[in-house]
């Protein structure tokens, strides 16, 4: 049967916003309403899986407001500024999706909360193999099925309120900080237009509109790679799109196509804006979301929790941008619910130190965590650029892009540690040890992301030496070894053959042990990394201590995300960034990348069938076809010749096909003990296992 509900409420009627503080008692922060629009049952097309039969989809939206006056929301920048409700709370509102059995009993009690990337969904796609993501107004497809097998019931909603707004992302509405005058705050923004080879875009967004339209108070220059120095584009070659102020156009040809930006290149536009949101509240609206479904039957309203009872465990799923997100997330405390009932002590400190110590005062209830785990998908080292004023969440560190965004920075560890850099001493879970709520965390990353983003700030001190992550009691570390960020075929806009290399088998196996973890007290399987300590773990430069063969063709130069120190200006620390682009302080953190073997593939990690049985060299990284910059989130994927005459005839260091495996059933036989091996390490399932060996079996090797 297909229902369809629509609520009558009006959404803009609920979120609004006035200018006024009332200085009322203070409220717990929490979901005050949930408004079902729509719900398909079944979905799928009424496909069933195994014993727990058919899904169905609830979507809508869900407001919630949050109480500045808590020192658990404190240390959300500009939430002091935020415009208050009647009862002196900040209301936001977030689209949601939620899949789960139609048959609620048959579900497993286990709640899948994906964080969406730039509103984008990736959870069905990668643990279900599926072909079309869902989204705002459709389930997608289920793939494999694995999570509906499972019994687990899933959630998209919003937090970033930069998500592009075209009915089918999941967005989130925050208010925009005043001054408290109410006039508009004002300050210093870069953009960063990003231009790849073909894309000539008449146009770019800004993501806050300009303070002024006087050109003299805005800067606009262009370079290729990220090594250049940048060029100044004139003022009389750009020009703002309209009145709104909002976007900006080249005037002329001199600097790409005609009156269009391009053809590749990176511009930084540094002007006066105006008109910031309270970004951080996208934290908040995660942990009052998850700690909503997991405890509350009904919402102010009276409007039942559509999974109440169902979500005895929360884990979160997530994939690059959004495991930044979680990493901030728990490091800033918000894996610590708010607590029925309890109102935080009166202060008049209203600085981010005044919250760390009322902090304190408000963990006597001795809180249960939001998220029970968290399965983090290539994240890095890194945070995001999410709460500061005058955010960009969409913004990404990489070796060629975005190196000026603030996501790069200490703490880089779960450990305790002390910074010879900077003199600071801190680390990622500080304040979810202090609290007793750290969720069970596994950092699973892809190679790239320690060529492209310093990944091994994670795990190094900042004068280059191996951490002790026993400490991290409550994290397992696994490289995915030569796994590209985003898999791919042909080259693009890189020099070489991307890597087609997906992790979608070991992050099935990886939420399993996850679970069992959680719910069983089950020990997970230990890290997997490289290590300086056994030279798993090496500079990049020069080519011979990285072990990259020298391939005919390839170029290597080892192009890599360097240990930048930046200088945002006196306020940084606050979230307020006042030296714009920041000025660089030199490249004090050494940075190292997972060694490579005779083949080039890494040697450490969680070796794939496809790495561990190879037919090629595949990287973490790759470079451009029109510079010497890293291709950004792409590998490499360099075939073996197929036969020893081809190679020697090529000059290649690498054994051919044919010197490889005798015959086709030795390849076979290997890639089966290979994912055998893997399974009994736990870091395949069962059908996974079968399924590369019928992969081998179909295969044309050598």
């Amino acid at each position: 049967m297909l229902r369809m509900l629509f609520s009558t409420t009006a959404i803009a009627c609920c979120l609004s916003l006035t200018g006024g503080i009332l200085f009322t008692a203070p409220v717990q922060a929490r979901v005050t309403q949930i408004i079902i629009t729509q719900t398909e049952s079944p979905t799928f097309g009424g496909r069933n899986f195994g014993a727990v039969g058919a899904y169905e989809r609830i979507s809508g939206q869900i407001i919630g407001e949050v109480d500045p006056r808590d020192p658990l929301n404190a240390i959300i920048v500009d939430i002091g500024l935020a415009p208050k409700n009647p009862n002196g709370t900040v209301t936001y509102s977030t689209d949601f999706q939620i899949l789960r059995p139609v048959d609620r009993a048959k579900g497993n009690k286990r709640l899948i909360y994906e964080i969406t990337n730039r509103g984008r969904t990736n959870v069905l796609g990668t643990l279900n193999d599926s072909k079309t993501e869902n989204d705002v107004e459709s389930s997608g497809d289920a793939g494999n099925g694995f999570l509906m097998r499972q019994g687990y019931a899933i959630l998209e909603s919003g937090w970033d309120f930069s998500a592009p707004r075209n009915g089918k992302l999941f967005t989130m509405t925050v208010p925009v900080a005043k001054n408290p005058d109410g006039s508009p705050i004002t300050g210093l923004n870069t953009e960063e237009f990003v231009i790849d080879k073909a894309a000539t875009p008449a146009l770019e967004r800004l993501t806050y509109p300009a303070a002024s339209a006087d050109k003299s108070k805005a800067s606009l220059t262009v370079r290729r790679n990220y090594a250049d120095t940048p060029v100044a584009v004139p003022a009389s070659e750009w020009d703002y799109v309209d009145a709104k102020l909002n976007a900006v156009k080249l005037t002329s040809g001199n600097f790409g196509g005609p009156g269009s930006f391009g053809p590749t290149a990176l511009y930084e536009f540094t002007y006066e804006a105006k008109d910031p949101v309270v970004a951080g509240l996208g934290f908040a609206a995660i942990r009052d979301i998850a700690t909503f479904l997991r405890n509350a039957e009904t919402d102010d309203k009276g409007t039942p929790n559509p999974l109440a009872g169902d979500a005895q465990y929360i884990y979160s799923f997530c994939s690059s941008q959004p495991c930044r997100t979680m990493h901030d997330f728990v490091q800033l405390g918000f894996n610590q619910p708010e607590q029925p009932g309890s109102a935080p002590p009166k202060t008049t400190d209203t600085g981010l130190g005044g919250a760390v110590l009322l902090r304190t005062a408000a963990r006597a209830a001795g809180a249960a965590p939001v998220f029970d785990g968290v399965l983090n998908w290539k994240a890095g080292g890194s945070g995001l650029f999410l709460n500061y004023r005058f955010s960009q969440p969409v913004r990404t560190h990489r070796q060629h892009i975005g190196r000026w965004t603030p996501e790069y920075q200490f703490p880089f560890a779960d450990v305790k540690v002390t910074d010879t850099v900077t003199g600071k001493t801190d680390w990622r879970l500080r304040r979810c040890e202090e609290s007793g709520t750290c969720p069970k965390i596994f950092e699973a990353n892809s190679s790239n992301e320690y060529w492209a983003k310093a990944s091994s700030m994670m795990q190094t001190d900042s004068q280059g030496h191996d951490l002790d992550l026993s400490g991290a009691a409550n994290v397992r570390y696994y490289l995915l070894a030569s796994l590209p960020h985003g898999a791919g075929n042909g080259p693009g806009i890189c020099a070489q053959p991307r890597n087609p290399l997906r992790p979608n088998a070991v992050l099935r196996a990886l939420l399993t042990d996850l679970d069992a973890w959680v719910t069983a007290g089950t020990a997970p399987p230990s890290n997997q990394m490289p290590r300086v300590a056994d030279g798993t773990l090496a500079p990049p430069l020069p080519q011979e201590s990285y072990g990259f063969p020298r391939i005919p063709g390839v170029v290597y130069n080892g192009a890599h995300h360097t240990g930048d120190l930046w200088d945002f200006g006196p306020g940084f620390d606050k979230g307020f960034l006042s030296v714009l682009p920041p000025k660089l302080a030199g490249q004090p953190y050494p940075v190292f990348v997972p060694k490579a073997d005779a083949d080039g593939n890494d040697i450490a990690g969680i070796r794939v069938p496809e790495v561990a049985v190879p037919v090629a060299t595949y990287t973490g990284w790759a470079l451009r076809a029109d510079g010497l910059d890293g291709c950004d989130a792409s590998g490499q994927k360099l075939n073996f010749a197929k036969t020893k005459a081809a190679r020697l005839a090529a000059g290649d260091p690498r054994l051919s096909l044919e010197e490889r495996y005798a015959h086709h059933a030795a390849y076979v036989e290997r890639v089966s003990r290979a994912a055998q091996a893997l399974k009994d390490e736990r870091f395949l399932l069962d059908e996974d296992v079968h399924a590369y060996v019928e992969a081998a079996q179909a295969a044309n090797v050598p």
